[in-house]
């Protein structure tokens, strides 16, 4: 595991949209094969995202064999309501790229069985030869897409009950009221992430700091689903100074003469 910090959000997010777009151009010039993306919704890849549409704008890099899988959809939110993961990711990113429609894949909260939409995205995610990077946040009790603490992690795509705590924090998205937040959502499992060749977690701000304590020196454990990062070969987390507030000073040390040296 990777810890690569910078200053604020704004930089951490630069940092992500760059590794994605290089991870792109990298497989391009060697491959046909399509560079398959996992994505995430939610506040903290908005500003990967808004780098992203420029980018492609201003042709530095394309999405036309990019073939998208987003994390997670709610149970029962048409796939028109505002804050629907449909909704948000054609309005903070695919609206703005050159990708085809037919690459973008996103689970159905609609679909009459719902187990049997789980299976058939666990199916096309291998159909298309798995993950080359999976960009994901983190909860504030360190869970990854809907994986809620104590979740397997061995877990693979199905369908999951929200806590109050996500509830509570998601409400914001839902003018503040956590009744109208559904209750279920369909979610990747933390195998599915893990199975990535590549993954690259987000984490900002110090309410996340914790999560990320957890998620580097706790022990590797279904309480903090991002832990499971720790045996990744290619697992890095994209961090702000606000979220290493607690980590030991030591660990905080490490991490930064790691990438220093990587970088001369």
């Amino acid at each position: 595991m990777k810890v690569i910090i910078r200053d604020d959000s704004k930089a951490g997010s630069l940092w992500a949209a760059r590794r994605i777009a290089d991870r792109i151009r990298e497989k391009a010039a060697r491959t046909n094969a399509p560079f398959v993306l996992g994505l995430c919704t939610g506040s903290t890849p908005i500003e990967t995202y808004a780098e992203l549409i420029r980018m492609v704008r201003d042709g530095e890099v394309s999405f036309k064999n990019v073939i998208t899988f987003n994390m997670d959809e709610y149970v029962g939110l048409p796939v028109t309501h505002p804050e629907s993961y449909h909704s948000f990711m054609h309005r903070y990113l695919f609206d703005g790229l050159d990708i085809p429609a037919e690459n973008i894949h996103i689970l159905n909260g609609e679909a009459p069985d719902l187990e049997a939409e789980c299976a058939a995205y666990e199916q096309a995610i291998v159909d298309a030869s798995g993950f080359d990077l999976f960009l994901g946040g983190v909860g504030e009790d360190g869970h990854i897409a809907f994986n809620e603490p104590f979740s397997s992690l061995e877990s693979r795509t199905r369908v999951v009950t929200l806590t109050e705590d996500t509830r509570r924090v998601n409400s914001r998205f839902f003018g503040g009221d956590m009744n109208l937040v559904p209750r279920q959502a369909l979610s990747v499992g933390v195998a599915t992430v893990l199975g990535s060749r590549e993954v690259v977690i987000l984490v900002f701000g110090s309410k996340k700091a914790r999560a990320l304590k957890d998620a580097v020196e706790g022990p590797m454990s279904h309480y903090c689903t991002l832990s499971g990062l720790q045996a990744h070969n290619d697992g890095i987390i994209v961090c702000d100074e606000s979220a290493v507030g607690e980590l030991k000073v030591s660990s905080y040390r490490y991490f930064k003469a790691v990438e220093e040296a990587e970088n001369l």
